[in-house]
């Protein structure tokens, strides 16, 4: 038995991203999770909120609701998770979460879906329509200055995971066709592979999606 850990930026546990990517890391390897908002109540995550200026995180607690988070207040409750689970003796600890981070100090192998995620696009998209999904629309221009890094020709569109998820990835879906991306990328480890299904059926597009790539990563790193 093989033991991963699994750090979400909201609230553990995420059976959400684990029914996508069990299948994936085998029925012999045992996933422990870890949140960052683990142990915190609604009035204290009220406090974490973007302010202007503050890179947006978006994630999902335990109850299934959904919160919008700013990046400099995640990163140290994050580090004290993926410390933990090192410490705990586990050798691979995956981070749930494809947004940007500084680099976390860590005692094992640390796998950051989000640079795995931008170096396959970059590998296989580089000068081709890409069309990108991030959750909310106050992500819009980080990601565009993320992903325009890889092409200009790039339309990205909101669409929550979390709230009313058919309806708004579809419709994102629907963008994207009619502008005619030749490839797509849902960048948030919340979306699940059904939703990618809808938008490759829309779309007729290859779709990269984060969860599934980076627990084929981490799969590799444990065999």
């Amino acid at each position: 038995m093989y033991k991963i850990g699994a750090v979400t930026i909201g609230q553990s546990p995420r059976s959400d991203v684990i029914a996508d990517i069990r299948p994936i890391l085998g029925s012999e390897v045992d996933v422990v999770e870890a949140g960052a908002l683990d142990g915190l109540t609604k009035e204290e995550i009220a406090k974490l909120v973007p302010k202007e200026g503050d890179y947006v995180l978006v994630t999902r607690l335990r109850d299934g609701t959904s919160v919008k988070v700013a990046e400099r207040y995640i990163t140290p409750l994050l580090q004290d998770k993926i410390s933990n689970l090192f410490e705990s003796g586990i050798p691979v600890v995956l981070l749930l979460c494809t947004g940007e981070f500084p680099e976390f100090p860590a005692k094992g192998l640390l796998i950051r879906p989000q640079r795995i995620l931008f170096e396959v696009t970059k590998a296989i998209g580089a000068g081709l329509k890409l069309g990108v999904f991030t959750p909310s629309d106050d992500q819009i221009e980080q990601s565009r200055k993320r992903w325009s890094t890889i092409t200009k020709e790039l339309q990205v569109v909101a669409a929550s995971p979390y709230i009313n998820s058919d309806s708004s990835v579809s419709n994102g879906a629907e963008q994207l066709s009619k502008w005619g991306a030749q490839i797509i990328v849902m960048d948030c480890i919340g979306y699940t592979y059904q939703m990618k299904r809808r938008v490759k059926e829309i779309t007729s597009c290859s779709v990269i999606l984060a969860r599934t790539v980076a627990s084929r990563i981490a799969k590799e790193l444990l065999e």
